[in-house]
């Protein structure tokens, strides 16, 4: 194995020797638990952690190392542990909002070429869920593909259904599979391809780990059964990233109940193109598709052109989007000026 094969492509190659460092080497953060590194390389995976200047520069959370990452890093112990000193700028990403009411950004993965977002075709299909997995993937420059798990706990006429809504909300690939009776798992293998990373986005029990055992060819991690409503439970406890046979990697993410978005207002626009093309022909360039007169996005809504429920979602996330992101931005402003108050004092202490 090469690092070519872990996904150091002709990018990451290009930023490669601004990140050379004397007695390092490059690897990737295979894993991320409680502020505690895993990073594979050419040969093996070994424990890493920060040194001390790159935690002291680093300034938000979102700048920490997250599963994906490139890094520099020194070995030592025989090349049993490793000290991670520089993190390459990132290709692509996923983020959302951080649970909760404090307004930051939380890194889910980075470096990503798909996501798979993930809905059961039982109790947790919801298309408004879909729209926020879309934007998240949209804001990070990530191409998405739906998958429907459980097909084997509806009929063939509820799936034409639903693949049919997920088809009016997004252009990608939509792929139906059993992880029962193995349908659809061909068409969902062919999609993987070797030295390209992939992450699995979804809810709890919507079936991510028993899609990563059934790759593996066994049960490498835990899964819990299935409840009387037929979903599963959450099970994956921090996000990982696995070399599989064929030489694709994958992410699995723990279930996520919140699914906030900041600050996203290109990944909005990219999520709900058919909007963004109407919008060309209101007849105010600063439209905001809710009051105006001669909105074209509202006169489509009307003559049943477009679905009023992705007009309401579009509407809440794009509001959602920019109140979090103003939010965001005063919150960093006030850090930045409680920083140069504590380097002043410092300052004036030594003198």
């Amino acid at each position: 194995m090469n690092l070519r094969d872990l996904g150091f492509d002709e990018w990451f190659e290009a930023h490669s020797a601004e990140f050379r460092q004397e007695g390092c080497g490059f690897a990737r953060i295979s894993a991320v638990d409680r502020g505690s590194y895993l990073i594979k390389n050419e040969s093996r995976e070994v424990p890493a952690e920060l040194t001390g200047k790159l935690a002291y520069q680093i300034g938000s959370t979102v700048d920490l190392p997250c599963v994906g990452d490139w890094v520099t890093a020194n070995y030592y112990n025989n090349g049993t542990a490793a000290i991670i000193h520089r993190v390459f700028p990132r290709k692509t990403f996923l983020r959302r909002k951080t649970a909760g009411e404090n307004v930051d950004y939380q890194m889910i993965a980075a470096n990503i070429d798909t996501a798979y977002i993930v809905q059961s075709c039982h109790v947790d299909f919801n298309p408004r869920r879909l729209d926020r997995y879309l934007v998240m993937a949209a804001d990070g420059h990530v191409e998405p593909i739906a998958i429907l798990t459980k097909t084997d706990l509806i009929s063939r006429d509820e799936l034409d259904q639903k693949i049919a809504i997920i088809s009016a909300v997004i252009k990608a690939k939509v792929i139906a599979l059993s992880n029962i009776t193995g349908i659809g798992f061909d068409a969902f293998q062919h999609t993987l391809s070797p030295g390209k990373t992939y992450c699995l986005l979804g809810s709890s029990g919507v079936g991510k780990t028993t899609i990563l055992n059934r790759l593996i060819g066994r049960e490498t991690f835990a899964t819990k059964a299935v409840s009387l409503t037929g979903e599963g439970t959450h099970t994956t406890s921090r996000r990982q990233l696995i070399v599989l046979s064929g030489g694709a990697m994958l992410i699995d993410t723990p279930g996520m109940r919140e699914l906030g978005i900041v600050g996203a207002g290109d990944g909005v626009e990219m999520g709900f193109e058919a909007f963004v093309a109407l919008s060309a022909n209101c007849r105010y360039a600063n439209c905001t598709h809710e009051h105006e007169p001669g909105c074209a996005v509202r006169a489509a809504i009307e003559n049943g052109e477009l679905s009023g429920d992705r007009y309401s979602s579009y509407i809440k996330l794009k509001k959602e989007s920019e109140f979090y992101g103003m939010s965001y931005l005063e919150k960093r402003k006030k850090e930045k000026a409680f920083g140069r108050f504590i380097k002043s004092a410092k300052k004036r202490m030594k003198d």
